[in-house]
């Protein structure tokens, strides 16, 4: 019996910031599920407007929000506006995001359903300047 493999969509195996993932044999591997949803949320904070020369109104840019004043508020309204246009991210139950001020950045930590899998996910990371 064949499966079928047009619900499970892949994405190239790489955070923000690192290089391609590539497996023992070089292939370069690819990210699914819950994976792939974190990588892609990920991306679209941490990837500025304009960075995308096709889609320029990609992305939130937290990395430029951060600076001797941290506005807590304004990084959680910009983090839920862009988790709503995020196909991975379940619209319900609404996502709960914390911000934490660093001395250098934010610590932010989410909690979401994973709209495919449909599993609960936690992404924890610091954005610094």
């Amino acid at each position: 019996m064949a499966t079928n493999s047009i619900n499970t969509l892949h994405d190239l195996d790489q955070t923000v910031g690192s290089d391609l993932s590539a497996s023992s044999t070089g292939d370069l591997m690819t990210a699914t599920g819950t994976q792939r949803s974190q990588q892609r949320v990920l991306r679209r904070l941490l990837t500025s407007p304009g960075d995308y020369v096709f889609h320029p109104a990609y992305g939130a840019g937290l990395p430029k929000m951060i600076g001797n004043i941290t506005d807590v508020a304004r990084i959680r309204a910009l983090i839920r506006a862009q988790l709503r246009t995020e196909a991975s991210v379940a619209h319900h139950p609404e996502p709960s995001i914390d911000i934490r001020p660093l001395a250098d950045g934010v610590a932010v930590s989410i909690q979401y359903v994973d709209a495919t899998q449909q599993q609960p996910v936690s992404l924890s990371f610091t954005v610094q300047p």
